[in-house]
């Protein structure tokens, strides 16, 4: 799933080492990339963790994403997570809000190594507890790819629509590094900023790091975290990440 939900996404930068597999951007990390799922094939990540928080405050969602191959240079995917919220006084569980996307690669250059898509979603009200957006929401990006040898840089950015009471839209931009080294293992550093998504809340800053380690096929494994800064806050939040992938 792009790594973004009603509570935002990012800009980010991210350097990655990996082998002569390919050079996988979007999941573990906070950005995304114009690479499609390849045509009448499958990428799921399942069992999904995703968590941001503030000491004993956090969020997320535990899940399912699933991408589909539709046609060439198109991907669909869907998003089917679990919220979770943990405070002081306890955790609650629920059903989330149910995301849907459609990748489109516009532009794609073999010889020249540059891809351009665009990746648009909407998250649909489906959340039980009170635990969700309670509105339809929606992220209108555009990613950028160039590979050049071992080397990949890619990122990109959009608006999101954010609508209830309380929230406000805000935009977001991100820049990411890549590259191919160890056998099976690709490890990666980030950072990622977006406007407030609130009403009097700040803008967000957050650092990361990131691993993806392919197991025997199908499956890879994926994981990130870092700490996160709001503009003006006192304390230091942190997001994670983890999934298994698999690739059908």
């Amino acid at each position: 799933m792009p790594r973004t939900n009603a509570s935002g996404s990012s800009l980010l930068f991210a350097l990655s080492i990996v082998t002569a597999l390919p050079a996988w951007a979007g999941p573990p990390f906070l950005t995304d990339d114009p690479e499609p799922t390849e045509t009448h094939r499958w990428e799921i990540y399942a069992p999904l963790v995703d968590g941001e928080g503030n000491g004993a405050n956090f969020d997320g969602a535990a899940g399912f994403e699933i991408n589909y191959g539709a046609a060439p240079n198109v991907q669909v995917t869907v998003e089917l997570p679990t919220i979770y919220e943990h405070d002081l006084a306890g955790t609650e569980w629920g059903a989330g809000d149910v995301a849907v996307s459609l990748k489109y690669r516009f532009y794609h250059d073999e010889a020249d190594g540059l891809s351009i898509a665009v990746f648009p979603g909407l998250t649909l009200p489906t959340a039980t507890n009170g635990l969700g957006a309670g509105e339809v929401t929606g992220f209108l990006p555009v990613w950028f790819q160039k590979d050049s040898g071992p080397w990949s840089i890619f990122g990109g950015g959009g608006y999101a629509l954010n609508p209830g009471e309380g929230n406000r839209d805000y935009v977001t931009g991100s820049f990411a590094v890549s590259r191919r080294c160890y056998q099976n293992l690709t490890l990666g550093v980030e950072a990622e900023r977006q406007s407030a998504d609130k009403v009097g809340g700040g803008a967000t800053t957050s650092l990361g790091l990131g691993a993806i380690y392919q197991l025997k096929a199908p499956f890879r494994l994926l994981a990130s975290a870092g700490p996160t800064f709001e503009d003006g806050g006192e304390t230091t939040g942190f997001h994670a990440f983890l999934a298994l992938g698999i690739d059908l």
